[in-house]
């Protein structure tokens, strides 16, 4: 049985990704490949994949900023990152559905939690559906209420974790 390695994002990765963003969101709500490319490209550190056996299996992507809250803008571009920012914005937890409730986005927000404490950030914010408050807040994530985010015409929840 191959070993379980978190890793950040290559280049070479994007297929995988894309086929892992297409299994976990629907088109509305799904990233898209330039988007994830521009992450992958951009925001290095802060999009860290699973891998097993070959395989990206899950992952988490966001950015460092100096927003306090997590905006529909971001989720198109870079025009807010902030290489010192002192917040991170999550825009997506993934987990291929055959893989699903195996610890693996647990284990990745626990490294992203763990390297926004390091890098000395101040909180991490991400948006969820109401279904999933319970799995953020396990990690010490607060729901402050609906966001004002729209993206794919849902309802979101902004939640947060104070980290510094």
């Amino acid at each position: 049985m191959s070993e379980m390695i978190l890793r950040e994002a290559r280049s070479s990765d994007l297929g995988q990704i894309i086929a892992l963003e297409q299994a976990c969101f629907p088109p509305e709500q799904a990233a898209s490949p330039s988007a994830l490319k521009e992450r992958i490209e951009r925001f290095g550190p802060y999009f860290l994949v699973a891998e097993k056996g070959g395989t990206i299996v899950g992952m988490i992507n966001g950015m460092p900023t100096n927003e306090t809250d997590l905006c529909d803008e971001m989720y198109e571009g870079a025009l807010l990152y902030d290489p010192a920012g002192g917040h991170i914005m999550i825009f997506g937890v993934d987990t291929l559905p055959a893989f699903e409730h195996q610890g693996i986005a647990s284990m990745l927000m626990e490294a992203y939690i763990k390297s926004a404490r390091k890098d000395g950030r101040k909180s991490i914010v991400l948006t969820c559906r109401k279904r999933l408050i319970g799995f953020y807040e396990q990690f010490g994530f607060v729901c402050e209420g609906i966001s004002g985010s729209e993206h794919g015409n849902v309802v979101w929840y902004q939640m947060r974790i104070v980290t510094g």
